[in-house]
C-alpha cells in the first residue's frame, strides 16, 4: 500500500581525490542524517570518477563491481531506498553511463543506462561529447517502492519529454534525474526543464548534481532541485556541497492530476506514444 508522503536526501557532492575517499566521504555524509528523516537518499551522476568522456573507461567497473558493492552495502547500512546517482559501467568493450537503484536491504531493484548521449557543441560555451566513450542504453526504467512507482533517467535524458511520459505512462509518481548540467546549459536550462517536466506529467521531478569544483575541466552547475506537479520549487541548493531533504506529498500529486486532469484529456483516439 502506498504511503502519502516520500522523503527524499538529494546529496549534492563533492569529488574527492580517489574513489576510496569517495567512498568514505559519502558513508558520512548519508550516515549523518538522521534515522528515519529520509526514505530515499539519492547521490549525483557520475559522482566516482571525474567527469570527462575521454576519461570513463579508464574508471568503468563491471556491473557487480567496488562502487555497486559500495551502494549496496550503503543501502543495507542506513536501511533507505538509494538511487546511485550514476557510475561508468564496463560490459566487455562498451562503457554505459549507469544508474543502480538499491533497496533497504541492499538489493539491487533498478538500472538504467543513459539512452541519450550528451554530444553538443554550444558557440562560445561547452563542448562534450560522450558518444567518443560511452555507448547508449536503450531501456525505459521504473521501480516500485512502498511509497509509489517512481521513473529513473539520467541528466541529458531528461531533454527528452518522449521519455518523460513513458514513464508516466507506466505508473511513474516520482521521476529522478541523476546529472551535472554545466556552466552553459545549466543557468539557461535546469530549472526551466525541471518545472516543465513536472508540470507536464504532473509528477514530482528531482534532480541531484554534484557539487561545483572550479578547478575540474567540466565545472557542474550544482544546484540540485525537486519540483512539485504544480510547477513548485520545493528546494534548489545552490552550488556546494550539500545534503537536503525534501518531503513529496503524495495526495497533493493526485489533487494535481484531480483537478487539472490533462494526462486523462490527452487525444489517443488521434494521437499516441508508443514504446517500439
Amino acid at each position: 500500500m502506498e504511503r502519502n508522503t516520500l522523503r527524499i536526501a538529494s546529496v549534492q557532492l563533492a569529488k574527492q581525490p580517489t574513489k576510496e575517499e569517495t567512498y568514505a566521504h559519502i558513508r558520512a555524509l548519508v550516515g549523518a542524517i538522521p534515522d528515519g528523516a529520509a526514505d530515499l537518499v539519492m547521490l549525483p551522476e557520475m559522482w566516482n570518477g571525474p567527469y570527462d568522456a575521454r576519461l570513463f573507461p579508464t574508471f568503468a567497473e563491471p556491473d557487480g563491481g567496488p562502487s555497486w558493492q559500495f551502494l549496496s552495502a550503503l543501502a543495507k547500512e542506513t536501511r533507505v531506498y538509494l538511487c546511485g546517482g550514476s557510475i561508468a559501467e564496463r560490459e566487455g568493450e562498451r562503457v554505459y553511463n549507469t544508474s543502480y537503484v538499491f533497496d533497504p536491504e541492499g538489493r539491487q531493484i533498478a538500472k538504467h543506462r543513459k539512452m541519450h548521449l550528451f554530444d553538443i557543441d554550444v558557440t562560445g560555451g561547452q563542448r562534450f561529447f560522450e558518444s567518443d566513450t560511452l555507448t547508449a542504453g536503450d531501456s525505459v526504467t521504473v521501480f516500485d517502492t512502498p511509497f509509489c512507482r517512481i521513473g529513473l533517467c539520467i541528466c541529458y535524458d531528461f531533454r527528452f519529454p518522449e521519455l518523460a511520459r513513458l514513464t508516466v505512462d507506466a505508473g511513474a509518481k516520482v521521476l529522478l534525474v541523476p546529472a551535472a548540467f554545466n556552466m552553459t546549459t545549466g543557468p539557461a536550462h535546469w530549472e526551466l526543464l525541471f518545472r516543465s517536466r513536472a508540470v507536464d506529467n504532473q509528477v514530482y521531478t528531482v534532480g541531484v548534481a554534484p557539487a561545483r569544483d572550479p578547478d575540474a575541466s567540466y565545472r557542474s552547475w550544482g544546484h540540485s532541485i525537486v519540483c512539485s506537479p504544480w510547477g513548485d520549487v520545493l528546494m534548489q541548493a545552490d552550488e556546494t556541497e550539500t545534503v537536503r531533504i525534501t518531503a513529496l506529498d503524495l495526495d497533493r500529486l493526485e489533487q494535481v492530476r484531480k483537478e487539472l486532469p490533462v494526462l486523462k484529456q490527452r487525444r489517443t483516439d488521434v494521437y499516441r506514444l508508443e514504446l517500439l
